[in-house]
């Protein structure tokens, strides 16, 4: 069952990981390997979790990748099901 308006995983990371720990984003960044930019472009919820960087996260929070990932397909689901009430979709139904 899929959560009701679930958060940006950017939004989960950034007030469950980082401000608990008072990790700034930048120094988050060095320790993910990554650049500040893309780190702050997940935080800020214009970009989403690939799945590296859901093994990057679960390496460094000790958490699981899989827990990242299905942060983001929750999201991504439930953004998608707004949209879609326009769509025109004709059923494919086997004879």
């Amino acid at each position: 069952m899929r959560m009701h308006n679930p958060p940006h995983p950017g939004e989960v990371l950034r007030e469950l990981c980082l401000e608990p720990l008072g990790i700034s984003v930048t120094d988050a960044a060095k320790a993910l390997g990554v650049a500040r930019k893309t780190l702050s472009s997940i935080l800020n919820g214009h970009s989403g979790i690939s799945p590296e960087m859901a093994i990057r996260l679960a390496q460094a929070f000790d958490t699981s990748p899989e827990s990242w990932m299905n942060q983001q397909v929750q999201y991504d689901l439930w953004r998608a099901e707004l949209h879609a009430k326009g769509l025109k979709i004709k059923k494919l139904i086997a004879a």
